[in-house]
C-alpha cells in the first residue's frame, strides 16, 4: 500500500464519493471485501473501475481506505 495523495486529499475525496456515485462508503469498502480476492492495489482499482464504472481517483480512495481499515483490524 503506498500512499496516493495526502491526507486531507484523500478525506476530501471520500467525502463526495457518495454524492458522485449515489454509494456510501461503507458500501464501497463492503464490494471490495466482497469481490474477488485480488491482491494487488492496481488490480482493485481496476476492478472497481470496470465492474462498478468507477472514476479512477474514486476507485483508488476506495481501495486505499480498505488496506487502511484492513491494516488497522490486524493491531
Amino acid at each position: 500500500m503506498s500512499q496516493l495523495f495526502s491526507e486531507e486529499t484523500h478525506r476530501n475525496m471520500l467525502s463526495r464519493i457518495p454524492q458522485c456515485t449515489g454509494r456510501e462508503i461503507s458500501d464501497w469498502l463492503r464490494a471490495v471485501d466482497e469481490g474477488p480476492a485480488l491482491f494487488r492495489f492496481d488490480e482493485k482499482v481496476s476492478w472497481l473501475r470496470g465492474e462498478h464504472n468507477l472514476a479512477y481517483g474514486h476507485a483508488k480512495a476506495i481501495v486505499h481506505e480498505y488496506d487502511l481499515r484492513r491494516a488497522a483490524r490486524k493491531f
